[in-house]
């Protein structure tokens, strides 16, 4: 039995990988973009880059070939009946096409809007790789005005890690390398004492959502939207349901006065917020990990703090207030400009907000872009989308009898508010036949009987031979 149990293991596992070899191989090249992390002429602050060297090999193992397409009649009618489920309720919509040629081969109330909740940050992701660029980083920043004053200058980068983080991937920029060039940068000058200030200027208005409810912040679904903040604003890093800072950025800004004592360098008491002078000269900065890698670990993860940090950047590239409704109005933007816009309406970027309405249809056709040859920098975004049954929040799922025919083969973004949920993503039939999906339902009276019915779904299209 063990013996059988491993041989199934490792027939699913290569499943996998064939699968994101189709959808998401693509060479990763070294050096990066202007963009958010540019540095101006004469810095004198981190150690530049070890070029790398662009890789030009092709993918370990050969794309999966294009199976036939599903027979609409069968597919539809084993949907059908798992749509019956009453643990759904009744305000349910659904889209299941062929992500090669867009040929919907089911729908039902497909252009209808529904509240989307997490499967929001797929639109995010898409919107963020096509504005800001996929290699881009983001800094932040120490710059010196006159004498001995010092400003800490937030570039939107909530991923910023403070020394009780522990370490994982992506490997985040730190709190503690930042002050430790900073010093280093100041003794270098003289300068053992300073006088310190915070800039979150960068992200403006209101630090939260319209259409959050107030409970998301104190129970730590998110924390108060700043452009500077570390460990995203946690108590405890890395634990998702920690109390959150209440003023992100003062805490910042304290821990790094902290670091700089650490490290001989005297901070006067007073830490105030101040807007750091546009001729102030930098001392000293850190860089995110490329955009590519935060929204992998965006969408894996389901990040709330990230989404609404990269939807704030994508509307400041867009030429649009760093605001909630800037960045709203930016990500739709940017999806207009791919043709991805229509049934798309939102209030943020992590899909908290109860506002945000996306059809099934929209979606689909949003992963279908993504997953699409052609598009090969939008590809983190099928690279981070949950593996069901391994990964993200899809790793404890996929386990029942009913779908675990689907573990390793769908990978899928979900989403969960109070009655509301979804699922949305790409999987292969059993011809090996790409389907982009979107099942949404948002009037649930039975959490769990809805997750395992949108697992089921997902399981009928993998496992379709339907030809």
């Amino acid at each position: 039995m063990v013996r059988r149990e491993r041989l199934v293991a490792v027939a699913t596992l290569a499943l996998l990988q064939v699968f994101v070899c189709a959808v998401s191989a693509y060479v990763l090249a070294g050096g990066r973009l202007g963009g958010l992390a540019e540095k101006p002429p004469g810095t004198a602050a981190s150690p530049k880059p070890t070029p790398v060297a662009i890789v030009t090999a092709g993918p370990v193992l050969s794309p999966a070939p294009d199976g036939s397409l599903p027979g609409k009649g069968t597919l539809a009618a084993r949907l059908t009946r798992a749509l019956g489920d009453p643990a759904l309720g009744d305000q349910v919509a659904v889209t299941v096409l062929d992500a090669r040629g867009g040929t919907v081969l089911f729908s039902s109330k497909a252009d209808t809007g529904l509240t989307p909740a997490s499967t929001t940050k797929i639109v995010t992701a898409v919107a963020a790789l096509s504005s800001l660029g996929r290699d881009t980083q983001v800094a932040t920043r120490v710059v010196q005005g006159g004498g001995r004053a010092i400003t800490l200058v937030g570039g939107g980068d909530v991923t910023l890690t403070s020394p009780k983080a522990k370490p994982g991937y992506p490997e985040f920029a730190s709190l503690a390398t930042l002050a430790a060039r900073t010093a280093q940068a100041l003794k270098a000058g003289g300068v053992t004492s300073v006088t310190l200030t915070y800039d979150d200027s960068l992200f403006s208005g209101s630090r939260t959502a319209p259409g959050w409810k107030p409970g998301y912040v104190p129970e730590g679904s998110v924390a108060p939207v700043s452009a500077l903040t570390i460990d995203e604003g946690r108590l405890v890093p890395g634990e998702h349901t920690t109390a959150r800072y209440p003023d992100p950025p003062k805490s910042a800004a304290e821990a790094f006065a902290d670091l700089l004592g650490r490290r001989g360098v005297k901070v006067s008491r007073s830490i105030k917020r101040a807007k750091a002078a546009p001729t102030a000269k930098e001392v000293a900065r850190v860089e995110s990990p490329p955009v590519y890698e935060l929204v992998e670990h965006m969408l894996t993860e389901s990040d709330n703090d990230l989404a609404e940090g990269l939807a704030h950047l994508v509307a400041l590239k867009e030429g649009r207030p760093g605001t909630f409704q800037g960045g709203a109005q930016a990500v739709e933007a940017v999806l207009k400009r791919l043709g991805l816009a229509e049934g798309i309406s939102l209030d943020d970027g992590s899909g908290l907000s109860t506002r945000n309405r996306i059809t099934p249809a929209a979606l689909a056709r949003v992963l279908a872009y993504a997953a699409s040859p052609g598009q090969p920098q939008l590809h983190s975004v099928v690279s981070g989308l949950p593996i069901a049954g391994f990964t993200g929040t899809l790793s404890h799922r996929y386990a029942k009898a009913d779908s675990r025919s689907a573990a390793g083969v769908v990978r899928a973004k979900t989403g969960t508010l109070n009655g509301v949920n979804t699922l949305a993503g790409l999987t292969r039939t059993a011809d090996g036949r790409m389907m982009a999906f979107a099942f949404m339902a948002d009037k649930v009276n039975d959490p769990m009987g809805a997750i395992a019915a949108l697992d089921r779904l997902a399981a009928l299209v993998s496992g379709c031979g339907c030809s």
